[in-house]
């Protein structure tokens, strides 16, 4: 019996070496970047185009915030997903396989078409900008461009996550990538800034009536069920984030994510929340203290003194 359990697990290792092997022999490398890149046949050029942005930003923070974090990229079509994307990921979703493992989507898809809104839901400006913003090649309107970015949204987690900062709150690892992310397209992509912007203020803009979970402390208590059953619920928050970055680099300019680092760097002792607060606005930024301070009142912008 001994015998045949060690044969059985033996056979098992074999056949995850094998499964593994052909799952990556399916996927062509990109060589020349400072990470592993792999990507669909067929897409060498999309490829090509997301991970020179993602080595621009990953240089941008590495020089920004003094850390180097170690990651490989999947640039992947659908007929790779489901094999080498994390299990239940949506099409279309940035997101981590493993804690070193970036996938993103090598072309457009029905995920990010279902974001446009229905003509006649939005005042007639917003919607003319949603055309203008976010009209692909052949002309349809999709969310590529704003998902396309989020690839250096999952970039900032590779940092805080590496360098073992205490982020305090499940939303600070949140904002505070976002707040990285708006940091570079502003200073390195000014002109990708609509893309970014666009999105997350059509969707605060349109309330979170019909949401369950609303404040810093609902997402707190329950992160990963509102992330896995109620995504538009989690994406509106992830928007709240990303309009609340906005705001803090313009407050704090592009050193805002730098004194944020080094405050959560040093402070390894959970806080409360008043705490919380305070050590924001004395380490960080007053900006940054606000938002937690200013959330019911949907984020509108009062300052701290």
């Amino acid at each position: 019996m001994k015998r045949y359990v060690i044969f059985s697990c033996l056979l098992s290792v074999v056949y995850i070496i094998s499964a593994n092997a052909q799952q990556a022999s399916t996927l062509l490398q990109l060589k020349d970047y400072s990470f592993e890149v792999y990507y669909s046949s067929g897409f060498g050029q999309r490829a090509k185009t997301i991970s020179m942005r993602v080595e621009k930003a990953m240089k941008y923070n590495q020089q920004l915030l003094g850390f180097t974090p170690n990651f490989k990229l999947l640039v992947l079509a659908t007929t790779d997903w489901e094999v080498n994307a994390a299990k239940g990921a949506v099409f279309g979703m940035p997101h981590y396989k493993d804690k070193n493992t970036l996938v993103v989507a090598a072309h457009d898809n029905a995920f990010w078409k279902s974001f446009v809104p229905a003509p006649g839901q939005l005042p007639d400006d917003i919607s003319e900008q949603i055309k203008t913003v976010y009209k692909t090649s052949d002309t349809t309107v999709s969310m590529q461009a704003f998902f396309d970015l989020l690839a250096i949204h999952e970039l900032g987690h590779a940092f805080h996550q590496q360098a073992g900062l205490k982020m305090q709150r499940n939303w600070m690892s949140e904002l505070f990538v976002n707040i990285l992310l708006h940091t570079y397209v502003a200073e390195n992509e000014p002109e990708s800034l609509p893309a970014l912007t666009l999105f997350p203020r059509m969707v605060v803009a349109g309330g979170s009536t019909g949401f369950t979970y609303t404040s810093l402390q609902d997402i707190q208590e329950h992160y990963n069920e509102v992330a896995q059953k109620y995504p538009r619920n989690y994406g509106w928050y992830q928007c709240r984030w990303h309009v609340a970055a906005g705001r803090i680099y313009d407050s704090g300019g592009t050193q805002v994510s730098r004194k944020l680092w080094d405050a959560l760097k040093m402070q390894n002792e959970i806080l409360n929340d008043q705490e919380l607060i305070i050590f924001l606005a004395e380490k960080a930024d007053k900006s940054v203290a606000s938002m937690v301070v200013d959330w019911d009142n949907n984020n509108t912008g009062s300052q701290i003194k």
